[in-house]
């Protein structure tokens, strides 16, 4: 069976059952077995929406409110300490952001609002919990220091995250504008696809690894949404920034097929025992399918970017995971995705071997 690419614009996107300020259903508990197979090294695995660490109170409110509205129909500038406060829940969540991007979320305001914003930040580094490491064009890139990360788990303000990095060392390095694309791509789903629902900012999280020790396949996911829809507890993103060859971005693609497909053996010694999809017992394990694969397209013009998602769907024809594609300023403008891959358990079953019994 094959695929053609068709323009899809996504169905109304199922809210989470809970609302806002309520307690969050916790993630099960992983067997140590389990555990040990899987091998995240850079953040806490998401087995569902995020849950709030122990001791947090079960009120608490972690997300990003929109800016209140004043009697004169104009956006009212929040104070300085729900600005500082703001920032680095973002921060915390996309690791790394702009001035420019933070005000839009923060105050909706122009040149007033990122100024108010360059205080607050000027101020967070003041204090040692957040700095800056490089530029994209003039704006300077910020990130949370370990010191800020630490400030917001104790807080309760974020889920805590031992292993994921501040983001200091890609910027340093060069890679700060993907990051930024990526700060892009979160905020533009966000206005667009959850209709701008601020709540779900603190949902996402960045650089998300997927591996199995067993095959030595492992990867980073770019960002994943804990926003349940009716088949899946997340939804993954990838975002090419042009930097790649158009071979080595398809094989990213491929790689959640390989992902998908791999089976583990679970049964006592001694029994028949049966097989599973690994994804499902030790990672997303109250999904009923594999996550739908979200790419996004970014770093060149909007015809050039085109061209690069028709070859990347003639790359990943026949692929059995869903994967949705569209271009940044699309994804802006809410334009509808295209479907390049279907979802088939049943063919991806047939193409990746069964393990051997015990």
């Amino acid at each position: 069976m094959t695929y053609t690419s068709s323009a899809r614009q996504p169905g109304p996107e199922p809210r989470p059952a809970w609302s806002r300020g309520a307690e969050r259903p916790p993630g099960g508990p992983e067997s140590s077995a389990a555990s040990s197979a899987v091998n995240d090294s850079n953040v806490v695995p998401i087995t569902a929406a995020h849950t709030a660490r122990q001791g947090a109170s079960r009120h608490a409110d972690t997300s990003l409110p929109s800016p209140e509205t004043s009697a004169k129909g104009k956006k009212s500038t929040p104070t300085a300490g729900k600005v500082r406060a703001d920032a680095l829940r973002l921060l915390g969540c996309a690791r790394i952001a702009t001035v420019q991007q933070m005000a839009e979320v923060i105050t909706k305001e122009e040149s007033d609002g990122r100024s108010y914003v360059r205080r607050a930040m000027k101020e967070l580094a003041e204090l040692g919990l957040a700095e800056t490491n490089g530029k994209v064009g003039k704006e300077q890139i910020w990130n949370l220091t370990v010191a800020g990360q630490k400030a917001l788990s104790e807080g309760n303000e974020l889920p805590l995250r031992p292993k994921a990095g501040t983001g200091a060392k890609a910027v340093r390095a060069g890679l700060g504008p993907h990051g930024v694309a990526v700060t892009d791509m979160i905020l533009a789903y966000t206005d667009t696809v959850l209709s701008g629902d601020r709540e779900c900012l603190t949902d996402w999280q960045v650089e998300v690894n997927h591996a199995i020790r067993e095959t030595g396949l492992s990867f980073n996911t770019d960002a994943v949404l804990a926003v349940p829809t009716k088949t899946s507890e997340v939804r993954l993103f990838e975002l090419d920034n042009s930097t790649m060859s158009q071979a080595r971005l398809a094989k990213e693609v491929w790689d959640y097929e390989r992902y998908a497909g791999h089976r583990v053996w679970e049964g006592a010694r001694g029994t028949n025992g049966r097989t599973y999809p690994f994804w499902q017992r030790h990672r997303y394990t109250r999904s009923e399918r594999f996550p739908l694969l979200y790419v996004v397209l970014a770093g060149k013009e909007e015809h050039l970017l085109d061209n690069r998602r028709q070859a990347l769907t003639a790359d990943v024809k026949g692929i059995t995971v869903a994967v949705w594609v569209n271009t940044l300023p699309r994804l802006k403008r809410g334009e509808p995705w295209y479907e390049i891959g279907v979802d088939d358990p049943h063919r991806r079953r047939e193409r990746y071997p069964e393990p051997a019994g015990r």
